[in-house]
């Protein structure tokens, strides 16, 4: 690079998902996940872009939908299984998967295979945002407030605290 400007640029604006680190998210016997967050420290506000491999027989995430946000899926190498809307749909790698918000469209992608499964995960980052899980009866608000923080809160839907608890 010629100069100090270039370098700041691809810094907050290209990652290389292949040297990007890799965790483990993993909740046995069905959620197990190499994520790499792409996103982090580049210029994007409203994008979060991450790559993520799954095992054979293993999830990434619970069966859910957003109420905000959309999400798109890019598969990168081997094959899989979309659950979305009640239904299961085949998914190989090329397959460009677009879930818009709200519950019609309440989505899981699952390694149905023998091989890893390896995709590109895009979603809009809106906030707020309420994301429902319709396996669990349970649900999630999050919101960025002051200075970036992210807010969150996960409960069950019946189980409520009532407006004025804990209120002067």
């Amino acid at each position: 690079m010629s100069n100090d400007r270039a370098a700041a640029l691809q810094a907050r604006l290209i990652r290389n998902h292949e040297q990007v680190p890799k965790l483990r998210e993993e909740r046995a016997p069905l959620y197990d996940t190499l994520c790499a967050r792409l996103a982090p420290g580049t210029a994007a506000s409203k994008l979060g872009i991450s790559v993520d491999i799954l095992e054979p027989g293993k999830r990434g995430c619970p069966y859910h939908y957003h109420h905000a946000q959309e999400e798109a899926f890019v598969v990168l190498e081997g094959s899989g299984t979309l659950r979305v809307a009640g239904e299961l749909l085949p998914i190989t790698a090329g397959d460009v998967i677009f879930i818009p918000n709200g519950p019609d469209y309440p989505h899981q992608i699952v390694n149905t295979s023998a091989a890893p499964l390896k995709y590109l995960s895009i979603s809009t980052r809106e906030t707020p945002e309420v994301v429902e899980y319709p396996d669990s009866g349970k649900y999630m608000a999050s919101a960025r407030v002051g200075g970036g923080r992210d807010f969150i809160a996960i409960a069950r839907s019946g189980s409520h605290v009532d407006y004025w608890d804990g209120e002067p």
